[in-house]
């Protein structure tokens, strides 16, 4: 905690090693965050990448209250809150067609197995409703806890519980049925 904020403290001052540590610290967590919320990895990388430009334009201001990670957290959050609002509205609006994503050749075994586990995880929580995908995402995913769930979704803490216990029966629900099949 003291290191992070000696970190902010340091991207403030207007040092590029100190953001490229934040952002080597938060990446992983934040991308698996976003990939969970959306199931799409361009979409998601898209959304980390403008997360983290948006923190560098605005870095004079920012102001950490608690934990930079969950402030980070909540702007993925968001900006996916968008993103699927977007994205709702221009394939209901504007387009009649459905987007097909294409697989990427060639990769070696370890990976695909860990690809075919990330697409099964996906689409399992794709079937999730979105704040039960939210709650699951963020507490398991982004490692926090219910009260900063809460601020983030605007609810109180025993309904983001409710929201993270329900995700998960679901969630064991549909992966021992596609494990069985």
């Amino acid at each position: 905690m003291l290191e992070e904020r000696y970190l902010i403290w340091r991207f403030k001052q207007g040092s590029a090693e100190a953001f490229e540590r934040i952002y080597e610290r938060h990446k992983d967590a934040l991308l698996t965050l976003a990939v969970v919320l959306l199931g799409e990895t361009c979409a998601a990388e898209d959304i980390v990448h403008d997360v983290f430009v948006h923190v560098a334009r605005t870095r004079a201001s920012l102001r950490v209250a608690g934990n930079l990670k969950a402030l980070l957290a909540a702007a993925v959050v968001n900006r996916a809150r968008n993103y699927r609002r977007d994205a709702y509205r221009y394939r209901h609006g504007l387009a009649q067609y459905a987007d097909g994503g294409a697989a990427s050749p060639g990769e070696p075994e370890p990976w695909a197995i860990v690809n075919e586990q990330l697409q099964l995880l996906s689409a399992a929580m794709a079937k999730l409703p979105y704040e039960q995908r939210e709650a699951v995402a963020l507490h398991l995913g982004a490692r926090m806890s219910f009260p900063e769930i809460a601020r983030i979704q605007n609810a109180p803490v025993n309904t983001v519980q409710g929201r993270c216990r329900y995700g998960l029966q679901k969630l064991r629900s549909l992966l021992n049925a596609e494990a069985t099949e």
